[in-house]
């Protein structure tokens, strides 16, 4: 979207076929507004001049008057991808990965997902969720300067190395988990790497831990992708927050030289990688090896799970049949007990697919699979904690049959999605099973977490499994969207308030 404007991305296509649950028309009443300027203190990382002024403008703004802020600035001819750049620039200097690669920091998690999210959206509500994570930022400002008001410092010039050097420095630093020598590398990348170069270096860190239930991945996944949207310009400030944060690790002692169980599988599968056939990205699609994968995933340790891939990958199975049984498996974890430690199975399987297929080095791909498949037994685990995990599995699901015209069964599926999560599953499947299109159930969906979502997770998740429906295989996807209901919004939800002061706001 380089050089978007907010003509051509409010002129972009709408979403095809979508059920009308009500629209936003307020949000083209924009009012203009004079720009302001703003110097930043000198220790703290400098970002470039263009997009200084308005990144200093959303970190000053007061919550209960930025949207408007905004707004007018869009009138006065501010552009989609400058709003957005501004907005993950924010996040990244102004909101600390730790103590976890979470909670406050979803501001900066969450931008991609609300990116995708407007991409979807109908005309009239394209500004929507930008406005929704503009909001979202300044929460997690607020709670930021509450745990000590952490800033991103500038770059120590002298710790960035030499372009020759850069790859080796920023390699040994995660590989001892150096912060101080890992942010001058990251700021290094930034200047003499390329992008795919860049991914490839980092993605083989961002799932080699289970911390952070799988943020270190997302942060990986979304970033890069925002930065293929805002500029490469922009990238250095983010490299640097995204080797802090994957170097996280939660107070505990320096796991390059321990044996911690958040570790143990990455080491694991890095010896076990080198067993998988030469020619394992060629296979045949086998449904009955993702059925025996989703066993072992409901019963089998981190350990047998990798195995288990690694032995169906060496029988000639492709890795396709491989992730139907991670998307569906994910699924099925947040059906058996919904809640946040399900919905991130889900959306870190997302990230790691999108990792997987952007990598160009097999080593890196072989990795992430066995990571990806050692992960979902470890929420599982995470999840015992939190309570009784019921017995449902993705296969059983049976359909439920519908009646009426296609709105009469999308209006009944988003009705029991408040109030009876299991029936609307059914319902879903069973519309999916007749054939119908999807992409009208989809939209219906985004709609609702536009109106209703009131969180960055309704955004990540929502984005991810909306996504990935299209990269399960035709036998299995629908089953997987079925358990995106266990997370999804319905019409008896209430309407996020964001959206009556926005159309406050703007038709004042």
């Amino acid at each position: 979207m380089a050089q978007s404007t907010r003509r051509s991305f409010l002129g972009a296509a709408a979403g095809a076929g979508l059920v009308s649950l009500g629209d936003l028309p307020f949000l083209s009443k924009l009012d203009p507004v004079s720009a302001q300027d703003a110097k930043v203190d000198s220790k703290f990382v400098q970002l470039r001049p263009e997009i200084e002024p308005l990144v200093r403008l959303i970190e000053d703004t007061s919550r209960a008057k930025l949207l408007e802020v905004v707004a007018n600035r869009i009138r006065d001819g501010l552009s989609y991808q400058e709003v957005l750049a501004a907005l993950f620039l924010a996040g990244v200097r102004n909101v600390q990965p730790r103590p976890s690669v979470g909670f406050k920091f979803h501001a900066v998690l969450v931008v991609h997902s609300a990116h995708l999210a407007s991409l979807a959206a109908p005309d009239s509500e394209r500004w929507l969720p930008i406005f929704w994570a503009l909001d979202e930022f300044k929460s997690s400002q607020a709670r930021d300067v509450q745990e000590g008001n952490w800033t991103m410092p500038s770059v120590d010039a002298s710790a960035v190395p030499a372009a020759e050097k850069t790859r080796s420095v920023f390699v040994d630093a995660m590989t001892r988990w150096d912060e101080s020598l890992a942010d001058g590398a990251a700021a290094g990348l930034a200047r003499h790497a390329g992008a795919g170069e860049t991914l490839e270096l980092f993605s083989r860190f961002a799932a080699r831990d289970f911390r952070s239930i799988g943020h270190k991945a997302i942060f990986l996944a979304n970033s890069w992708r925002t930065l293929q949207v805002i500029g490469w310009q922009h990238s250095e400030p983010i490299l640097r927050s995204l080797a802090y944060a994957l170097l996280n690790h939660n107070g505990e002692p320096n796991p390059a030289e321990s044996d911690l169980a958040a570790d143990r599988p990455g080491r694991e599968n890095a010896i076990l990688a080198k067993t998988i056939r030469t020619g394992w990205q060629k296979g045949k699609v086998d449904s009955k090896a993702t059925k025996q994968l989703l066993a072992t995933f409901r019963t089998g340790s981190p350990s047998d799970a990798s195995q288990a891939v690694v032995e169906i990958l060496n029988a000639g199975v492709s890795p396709q049949s491989v992730y139907d049984a991670l998307h569906t498996g994910a699924g099925e974890l947040l059906m058996r007990q919904p809640g946040i430690v399900g919905l991130h199975a889900v959306t870190t399987t997302n990230a790691i697919r999108f990792l997987f297929g952007a990598s160009g080095t097999d080593e890196t791909r072989r990795l992430l699979l066995l990571q990806n498949a050692a992960f979902l037994p470890m929420f599982r685990e995470a999840m015992r904690s939190r309570g009784r995990i019921g017995d449902g599995a993705v296969d059983q699901l049976e359909a439920a049959a519908l009646r009426g015209s296609q709105a009469e069964q999308i209006e009944a599926i988003f009705a029991d999605v408040s109030g009876n999560r299991a029936g609307a599953a059914q319902k879903v499947l069973g519309f999916l099973n007749d054939k119908q299109d999807a992409k009208v159930l989809i939209n219906s969906a985004r709609r609702l977490i536009f109106r209703k979502g009131t969180g960055s997770h309704d955004y990540k998740f929502s984005s991810a499994v909306l996504e990935d429906f299209y990269k399960v295989s035709p036998a299995w996807r629908n089953q997987f969207l079925a358990t995106s209901v266990f997370n999804l919004k319905g019409t008896g939800h209430k309407e996020n308030p964001l959206v009556a002061r926005t159309r406050a706001a703007l038709n004042s």
